[in-house]
């Protein structure tokens, strides 16, 4: 499959480079989920420079939020187990922290629920 991969710390323009890989493999209680749409968020920049929370080892692939959908065809949101990340054609993810996609969205519309959503609700209604 394709991924964006992250081989050292640094502005993600620079050290993202789209590369094959293999396929992540679930383990017990995760899902794999074809990627249909992920978001950019700003911890994908940070953790390409090496200063989220988070550091996972290198490489890597970024991408906290996606939607796709499972082998057994449900359409989901999910935030992929890192170093496995969203900027991939597959991730694998907790099955408890799947969320259904709202069918009144799109794809690209969707994955933005997760965390992008949250943040600017949270900005307009608790920072504003």
């Amino acid at each position: 499959m394709q991924a964006w991969r992250v081989h050292r710390n640094g502005e993600p323009g620079e050290v993202m480079s789209l590369e094959e890989t293999d396929r992540p493999t679930p383990g017990d209680g995760q899902v794999l989920v074809r990627v249909t749409a992920a978001n950019v968020n700003f911890p994908d920049a940070l953790l390409c420079r090496g200063q989220y929370q988070v550091r996972p080892p290198l490489p890597f692939t970024p991408g906290v939020e996606v939607c796709g959908t499972t082998e057994d065809g449900r359409r989901v949101l999910a935030t992929p187990a890192l170093p496995y990340g969203g900027f991939a054609e597959y991730v694998v993810a907790d099955e408890a922290a799947l969320l259904p996609a709202p069918e009144a969205l799109d794809d690209a519309e969707a994955a933005a629920l997760h965390i992008g959503y949250q943040t600017g609700w949270f900005g307009l209604h608790r920072r504003a």
